[in-house]
């Protein structure tokens, strides 16, 4: 096991901490993190009622290790939402899509009242934008949306052969440098034909989880 999974396995751990109620129903994000944090739910599951997942991948891993998942439709706000992240500031403003549901989890992120992100060290940065920001795209609308985005300053390419599970394309946009998050996250979802746009800054993390050679940092928001 390399050195970042060891750390993706701690963080995980650490996040257990926070299932601290009974009949908690929970959203659960997406990516190599949360999947170390799906491993390790069982030691919680009789504070766990049911689970809302970002993402059919997650529906999958929860279903494998007996968990019930339920509609966010069906559930009503949620106590507590966990998930990663690309990139984390210093502020718990997040790049998040690598995996391709940042819709998903920007709804179950907004419906939540504690949003906590879960990464290791390698992920934090002091500018947003090293990492290609995904951006959610109904089909139709490529070509214009990729047009839109060229004019701000970024390269935008098609993630080949990906299809989100809303059965839309990603467009992830190289050589940003998001200074104002909370800006480029509204002025791309204003784009007409983007779905949604991988910049967390109006739902950032409540706190960050981040697993470090010296042990696990809180960071809030």
């Amino acid at each position: 096991m390399n050195k970042q999974q060891e750390l993706k396995q701690q963080v995980a751990l650490a996040a257990l901490e926070y299932f601290d109620d009974y009949d908690m129903v929970v959203g659960i994000g997406t990516g190599s993190t949360v999947n170390c944090l799906i491993d390790v739910l069982p030691k919680v599951r009789n504070r766990i009622e049911a689970c809302v997942s970002s993402s059919e991948e997650t529906t999958r891993r929860l279903k494998e290790h007996g968990f019930h998942v339920r509609e966010l439709n069906q559930t009503g706000p949620l106590s507590l939402y966990i998930d990663g992240a690309d990139e984390c500031d210093s502020h718990n403003r997040l790049i998040k899509g690598g995996g391709g549901a940042l819709t998903r989890e920007k709804i179950i992120a907004a419906a939540s009242d504690k949003f906590i992100c879960i990464v290791d060290e390698s992920k934090m940065v002091k500018v947003l934008g090293k990492f290609p920001l995904p951006i959610e795209v109904i089909p139709m609308a490529q070509s214009h949306v990729g047009r839109t985005i060229a004019k701000l300053g970024g390269q935008p390419q098609l993630r080949e052969g990906f299809t989100t599970d809303n059965g839309n394309i990603i467009i992830d946009v190289h050589n940003l440098h998001i200074i104002n998050p909370l800006e480029l996250e509204d002025k791309i979802n204003s784009i007409a034909g983007v779905v949604c746009n991988g910049i967390f800054a109006h739902q950032k993390a409540f706190s960050t989880l981040i697993a470090t050679d010296a042990g696990i940092m809180t960071q809030k928001a």
